[in-house]
C-alpha cells in the first residue's frame, strides 16, 4: 500500500502538450527554425481584440523548412539554451 498513485496516473496528470501554428521566419541555423504565432486578445477596458505576436524557436530534424511556410510545432523538453519546441508538420509550403 505504498505506492498510492499507479504509474500510468503519473504520465497523465502531467496533460496534453500544447501545438501552435505559425509562420516560419528564420531557418538560418542548422536543424533549427524561429516560428512567430499569433493570437487574438481582448482589451479588458475596451473590448477590442488585436493581435499579439511571439517568436519561438522549433527543433526541424530534416531541415526541410523554408521561410514563410506555415506550420505546426509542439512543446517538449529542452533541447538547447532556447529550443523547447518542435516541428509536427508543415501545413503549408511558401510560394
Amino acid at each position: 500500500m505504498e505506492n498510492k498513485m499507479p504509474a500510468e496516473n503519473t504520465s497523465a496528470a502531467k496533460g496534453k502538450k500544447r501545438i501552435l501554428q505559425g509562420v516560419v521566419l528564420s531557418n538560418k541555423a542548422d536543424k533549427t527554425i524561429t516560428v512567430q504565432a499569433e493570437r487574438t486578445v481582448i482589451h479588458p477596458l475596451f473590448k477590442k481584440y488585436y493581435k499579439k505576436h511571439k517568436k519561438f524557436m522549433a527543433h526541424d530534424e530534416a531541415n526541410d523548412c523554408k521561410i514563410g511556410d506555415i506550420v505546426k510545432i509542439q512543446e517538449n523538453r529542452p533541447l538547447s539554451k532556447n529550443k523547447r519546441w518542435v516541428l509536427v508538420e508543415i501545413v503549408e509550403r511558401a510560394k
